[in-house]
């Protein structure tokens, strides 16, 4: 059996005095996309950051590629392949897409077992983004919302991640934009990076997702395959409101 990418037990978060997470338990398999689902509120992006490093209290266990990351930095996580793609995007509007490709940039990979992982660059990036290949000296303050959630994801692949986390990529956009969104998942899936995928989006979880967890008031309340999740209506209804 591969061993996962990433493994959660235990995982609890904060702000402030407020007990967000409760628990939390999952894990994401090399090439394998794992939908973390709910309603607003429910702790999806919290859950996300608490991986990545990025919520100030947090405890539990949290291991990327065999690894134990708990208490580690944000920027020490990123440098062992873990990327996170921000659902609010924050990408330099005064950089332009050439640029802020090579804010980006690290090194080349491997992936545990010593093999090469797949390496980005801006050429082969703006194969898998033709919208970008198209606007190279654009500034990314001139750009449409999904042209900038498709820099930010192709920015986070520039840091070579063995992992994503992608928070809410289908938010916002436009349809068609959402469509690329899910192709570009599955290309990702097919060289085989993990993707943990924060949505609420259930046709797009289904289009690119193999396995879901169902979070509601920061505690994981359901956990299947996608197929299955698509079959239990009261699930749906229940905790998505579908």
């Amino acid at each position: 059996m591969t061993a996962p990418l990433l493994e959660v037990s235990g995982l609890n978060g904060w702000y402030g005095a407020a007990h967000i997470l409760r628990d939390i338990a999952l894990n994401v398999g090399p090439g394998e996309v794992v939908a973390l689902m709910g309603r607003n509120g429910a702790g999806k992006s919290t859950t996300l950051k608490a991986i990545a490093g990025l919520l100030a209290r947090s405890s539990g266990e949290v291991a990327c590629m065999g690894r134990s990351i708990a208490g580690w930095p944000a920027f020490r996580i990123a440098r062992l392949g873990l990327g996170y793609v921000p659902e609010d995007r924050r990408i330099f509007t005064d950089l332009t897409v050439r640029e802020n490709l090579e804010v980006g940039r690290q090194p080349p990979r491997h992936w545990p077992d010593g093999s090469a992982a797949p390496h980005w660059t801006p050429e082969r990036l703006f194969t898998l983004f033709p919208n970008l290949g198209e606007m190279p000296d654009r500034l990314g303050g001139r750009m449409s919302g999904g042209e900038q959630q498709m820099l930010s994801v192709a920015r986070t692949l520039m840091g070579q991640p063995l992992l994503v986390l992608l928070d809410e990529p289908s938010e916002g956009v436009a349809p068609l934009i959402v469509e690329q969104m899910a192709q570009t998942i599955l290309a990702l899936k097919d060289q085989g990076i993990g993707i943990l995928l924060s949505e609420q989006n259930l046709p797009f979880c289904e289009a690119v997702a193999d396995r879901a967890y169902v979070l509601e008031k920061g505690q994981i309340c359901y956990a299947s395959s996608m197929a299955e999740l698509q079959d239990n209506l009261a699930v749906r209804q229940a905790y998505l409101g579908i």
